[in-house]
């Protein structure tokens, strides 16, 4: 590791711990040469998932996009940015998973809404109108028929479990 004063090539590690939540390693480092005291993030490096767009246009996977998405259907939820930070967190760890490093922007949506189901109604509904482009009254409805399915099949589970 190079010092950030001196250039020079060689550092003794001070302390390692984790960070961003185990995801990454956190390591003070000690210049040889000048006694320089520096901080190094070591992470996995995972090869970039590309999605692609209704349209047939491909792009890289941008956690930052949609988690704007989710903020955008949830404001005004009670949801705390948090929590939509976790789950973010959780859908790009599943696409990681994945051995296939294309994904359509239908799969990501299809996730996103399994978990917004359980999180929030109003958010499933708010996310749902613009990633499944209703046009009218009655893709509202539909939307609110499966929501009340899912949750009439999740109540029989709970009454025969």
């Amino acid at each position: 590791m190079q010092c950030p004063s001196c250039q020079h090539t060689d550092s003794r590690v001070l302390e390692s711990r984790a960070a961003d939540t185990g995801r990454s390693v956190r390591r003070r480092r000690e210049c040889l040469n000048c006694a320089f005291r520096f901080t190094t993030y070591e992470r996995v490096e995972t090869v970039p998932i590309t999605v692609v767009k209704r349209n047939g246009s491909r792009e890289t996977f941008n956690r930052a996009k949609l988690l704007h998405g989710l903020l955008r259907a949830c404001e005004k939820t009670g949801l705390e940015p948090a929590r939509l930070e976790l789950l973010v967190d959780e859908i790009e760890l599943q696409l990681q998973q994945r051995s296939c490093r294309e994904v359509t922007s239908a799969d990501i949506g299809e996730l996103v809404l399994q978990q917004l189901a359980e999180m929030s109604e109003v958010a499933y509904v708010r996310f749902a109108s613009v990633y499944r482009q209703f046009q009218g009254i009655s893709d509202f409805v539909a939307a609110l028929e499966r929501l009340n399915r899912r949750a009439s099949k999740g109540t029989q589970l709970a009454a025969i479990g």
